[in-house]
């Protein structure tokens, strides 16, 4: 008798079930697989039918299957309609993305798998904050050519909690968001103020999201202090930025089982570089100290020793302390305190390669020709004792000046110095050889009083000692990659790709209108931009040549893939010297270490997809340390401006908008704008290829690099804006405009016969001022003007 067929659908089979297998204990389909059974499918399914489908019946499989649907919906593959039916989002009609809002209180839409970003209007954005994770449907596009888009589902909520200042009327507060690109006020009730007072600065957290039809409310849990107190704006910056300050009870019990000092058996099996002179060269108000250096003159070259904390000696896989150090992603640099990727025990401590003190490091071994070429390179872990703790100045005075009182001082050091300062000078010159981009930028630094108030804003000066140390460690860097290359083993690079075209065009376009021509054609390289900005350095455009310049370029990153460095000119570069600060460089650390075993990509402990997610990770946590710090140097400078109200500077123009211009003060190293409004009256173009706003009657030119005396007119520090306006020039009398239709001649008055002179000359002078006017306004302006 022949058997009874089952009715139970036989689904075919996951071409991905091997993977899952290897990935959960309980597996079940892949996310690939559910994909495509929904796509096939062509209509919403309820979870029941599609588990029919799956052929899922075990209680157990289909509790996994709800929370891989869940997470599918969540991550924004599929959507969920309001019969709790699933569907797939269509890349043509739904896209997932994340919200970018406006200070005005509309936003757009960055989709997640690139492409154009789309609008949202106001009434879209009711219901959302920047930084929510969206779907949203393509509408149209509007009269400019903007795709727009409509709310389908919020997928994540991005805030949570916000900074601000606190209002209350009638005994309801509201807290207003020092976040500019969050335009919602947060409604605090009466009960949830927690003693808070009108004008302070609080810390509130978000109980109700907002809706279409109530704004969001919220309690709150902080009180950071008053207004324009002293230290507010690191406070408020590391709150708006959710930035991690406590340490979590799980760390801590970690660290306390660590000693202050580098226990002896830890330095079993090391090589041992403590007699070699190593010594360490950072800026004078370094605390930690990742790298110490040491040179050697060899018969064809030099023997370099870039010798690096060794962090992951402390930092294990898979403990609290690396879960956090992840989260973290680098240490944040205030202008008035740090907050570090690792506990001080470690960062100051243990990890620091301070004076006269055993540390464990990582050392890379290199021997560098004389033409600059790293001919052979080994990777070791060591056991160091650095011999000194020199800072830039004091070695550009002995190598530079020839500081004779410092020279004495470290004699000892001081023929490796001399040595290192030659390998510098062949590094630099390799470097020049090889195209690298050079640009010439002026970084600055904030001095405090003793009340914590900012008392300067100082230029820091650059010279051949910061260069020494900068060579010594690109390096390094490009050893390490290079080893991962060499030996195929999956690894995270810092990339910087090249410029995209779209950017290369609108350069071409501005430096056409200079008579200049990047090299390069279709895919210029570094070199040629190094090559341009040699052709215009005794230019007096050369500095607004070198900020188009650098414009046109992307933002470095890190990468699971390597795609070379761009500006540095390498063909594979990464992280390797700074594992005290920033993450990256722990994990290339651990690769290393893992290939000093003899090990291969099989056997890594970072696949490829973990280390994708990583470098995404750490190139969203090194955004938001700029952006925090962005926001508190944004604070300081208009604290340190109220007092300059109505005082007069000279100034660049830094940025040209449609709506006005960006002018750097000289003294002071400031920035503000000049609104469009301010300037004479006339009617402005923008010419955002040119980079100028050009009068259309007056035809003056006001572009990017001109020199522009200005007035500081207002200081706004809860928008961190400060407006400047043009100073007019003395005994500068505005003509009028031409009118176009010619007016009656005036009746002539009566002119003495005494002295007829000074008449003919008041009327030659108006014609040949009409016939001025008329000739600037029918000729275009020029680059001349």
């Amino acid at each position: 008798m022949a058997k009874r067929r089952s009715s139970r659908p036989h689904p075919p089979a996951d071409p991905h079930q091997q993977r899952e297998a290897e990935k959960y204990l309980n597996p079940i389909s892949s996310r690939e697989f559910i994909l495509d059974t929904l796509t096939k499918y062509r209509a919403p399914i309820s979870f029941d039918e599609l588990a029919t489908l799956l052929a899922l019946t075990d209680e157990s499989d289909l509790i996994a299957l709800q929370r891989r649907l869940l997470a599918m919906v969540r991550d924004g593959q599929l959507v969920r309609n309001r019969n709790e039916a699933f569907c797939v989002v269509n890349q043509s009609d739904l896209i997932t993305g994340r919200v970018i809002g406006h200070p005005e209180g509309f936003g757009f839409v960055r989709p997640d798998e690139g492409g154009d970003d789309l609008y949202l209007y106001a009434k879209e954005m009711r219901t959302l904050f920047h930084g929510d994770r969206v779907i949203v449907r393509v509408n149209c596009r509007d009269r400019r050519g903007r795709l727009e888009g409509a709310v389908v589902d919020i997928l994540e909520r991005n805030t949570h909690s916000i900074v601000g200042r606190l209002a209350q009327e009638s005994g309801v507060g509201f807290v207003m968001p020092d976040n500019k690109r969050l335009t919602h006020d947060i409604v605090i009730p009466s009960d949830r103020l927690a003693g808070a007072t009108h004008g302070q600065i609080v810390v509130a957290e978000i109980t109700d999201q907002p809706t279409s039809r109530t704004p969001p409310i919220g309690r709150i849990v902080e009180v950071l202090g008053d207004h324009m107190a002293a230290g507010m704006e690191t406070s408020i910056a590391i709150r708006t930025h959710e930035l991690p300050v406590e340490w979590p009870d799980a760390v801590l019990a970690e660290i306390a089982t660590l000693s202050a000092e580098v226990p002896e058996t830890a330095k079993d099996g090391r090589v041992d570089l403590r007699q070699l002179p190593l010594v360490t060269i950072d800026g004078a108000d370094a605390r930690d100290f990742d790298d110490a250096v040491y040179c050697e003159k060899k018969p064809k070259g030099w023997k370099l020793l870039v010798c690096i904390a060794d962090v992951s000696a402390y930092v294990r896989p898979d403990t609290a302390l690396d879960a956090e150090a992840q989260t973290r992603g680098n240490s944040v640099y205030f202008p008035d305190r740090v907050i570090p990727m690792l506990p001080e025990l470690l960062s100051n401590g243990l990890c620091s390669l301070n004076p006269q003190v055993d540390r464990l490091c990582m050392t890379a071994e290199l021997y560098i020709n004389a033409e600059g070429k790293v001919t052979r390179t080994r990777f070791y872990e060591a056991v160091m004792c650095s011999q000194a703790r020199l800072t830039y100045d004091q070695v550009g005075a002995m190598l530079i000046d020839g500081d004779g009182e410092l020279c004495a001082q470290h004699a000892a050091l001081l023929p490796h110095l001399h040595q290192l300062y030659q390998l510098y000078q062949v590094l630099h010159t390799a470097r020049m050889a090889r195209g690298a981009i050079d640009f010439d930028t002026v970084e600055t630094k904030f001095e405090f009083n003793a009340q914590g108030r900012i008392a300067a804003i100082v230029p820091v000066v650059r010279h051949d000692a910061h260069r020494l140390i900068e060579e010594c460690m690109l390096v390094a860097n490009v050893a390490a990659a290079r080893q991962f290359i060499r030996k195929r083993i999956p690894a995270l690079f810092r990339i910087h790709d090249a410029p995209r075209e779209d950017k290369l065009t609108d350069l071409r376009e501005f430096l056409a209108q200079l008579a200049l021509r990047l090299p390069g054609e279709a895919k210029p390289t570094a070199a040629d931009y190094a090559q341009l900005l040699v052709e215009v350095q005794d230019r007096p455009d050369r500095r607004m040549i070198q900020t188009v310049l650098l414009r046109s370029m992307q933002q470095a990153m890190y990468s699971a893939e390597n795609l070379g460095h761009f500006g540095l000119a390498f063909e594979a570069y990464t992280h390797f010297t700074s594992p005290i600060r920033r993450y990256p460089d722990l994990i290339v650390h651990r690769l290393i270490k893992h290939l000093l075993i003899d090990g291969t990509a099989a056997t890594s402990p970072y696949a490829l997809n973990k280390l994708h997610h990583i470098s995404e990770h750490c190139s969203g946590t090194e955004r938001r340390a700029d952006e925090a710090t962005r926001d508190a140097e944004g604070w300081l400078k208009c604290e340190f401006m109220q007092d300059k109200l109505g005082q007069q500077f000279d100034g660049t123009i830094t940025s040209v908008n449609s709506f006005g211009l960006f002018v750097e003060l000289d003294a002071v190293f400031v920035d503000g704008l000049v609104h469009i409004t301010t300037l004479d009256n006339d009617y402005y173009h923008f010419d955002p290829i040119g980079y100028r706003l050009h009068g259309e009657r007056t035809g003056k030119v006001y572009r990017l690099g001109d020199r522009l005396r200005v007035q500081v007119a207002a200081v706004n520090l809860d928008d961190h804006k400060i407006d400047f306006v043009p100073v007019v020039k003395p005994h500068t009398k505005r003509q009028p405009a031409p009118a176009s239709h010619p007016r009656p001649a005036p009746a002539p008055r009566p002119v003495p016969t005494a002295s007829p002179a000074p008449a003919a000359s008041a009327a030659s002078k108006k014609a040949k001022a009409r016939k001025r006017r008329r000739k600037r306004k029918s000729t275009p302006a020029t680059d001349s003007e």
